[in-house]
């Protein structure tokens, strides 16, 4: 497999960068303001994937707007001080850049705290393309994200890898036809992952540099 692929889409939270403390931390502030005493830590892992919009219109969908305000306003407010780089990640990237590979990162994110996460990390200048929630109408499983990636990279689902740290991630790499990568170090864990099938399990992001015969 390893010539053919040009290109590498990774997903964003959880993968490229750790925003895992930040994402919890947030949920559990927002669901301690609606919902007192209801929600602790082991609750807030299910939502973490899936749009602001689908985990809190799960929960009561008239508030859905409300509380997604009141997460963004802290979640924005705290970015900075919880999110953590991933070993590995930095190195990695930049390496495959040096080595010509097309670089975009898909999210569920929008587009403003995807690129303050990017820059936080010093990865902003790897990415050719960021597709985010704001540009998509269907977000991850659904293909959509990915093939508009793959459109402005002028590259196929053959010759593309998918890197994503949860469900939706390697089932819209499935959904699009791409090579999939999950990561092990998955808050949800390594075992999690590995339900979905992905091609490949990466135990450090270095590790995709042996896959592509780098």
């Amino acid at each position: 497999m390893t010539n053919k692929i040009t290109t590498v889409l990774f997903d964003l939270d959880g993968t490229l960068i750790d925003t895992n403390e930040l994402i919890i931390t947030t949920y559990l502030h927002t669901f301690e303001k609606y919902y007192p005493s209801k929600y602790k830590r082991e609750d807030v892992l299910p939502f973490l994937g899936p749009t602001l919009q689908d985990a809190f219109g799960s929960i009561n969908p008239d508030q859905v707007e409300e509380m997604v305000l009141e997460y963004r306003t802290y979640n924005f407010a705290n970015h900075d001080e919880l999110v953590k780089e991933f070993t590995g990640v930095l190195e990695t990237v930049r390496t495959l850049k040096e080595q010509g590979y097309k670089l975009g990162v898909v999210t569920t994110k929008r587009l403003d705290m995807t690129l303050k996460g990017l820059h936080l990390m010093n990865l902003a200048e790897f990415f050719e393309v960021i597709v985010a929630s704001d540009h998509v109408k269907n977000v991850k499983p659904d293909p959509e994200p990915i093939f508009n990636a793959l459109k402005q990279l002028g590259s196929t689902p053959a010759e593309t890898i998918m890197v994503g740290d949860n469900f939706h991630d390697i089932l819209a790499g499935k959904n699009a036809g791409t090579t999939t990568a999950g990561v092990a170090w998955s808050i949800k864990g390594r075992e999690y992952v590995a339900k979905f099938e992905p091609d490949y399990m990466l135990e450090n992001m270095a590790d995709l540099l042996t896959i592509l015969g780098e």
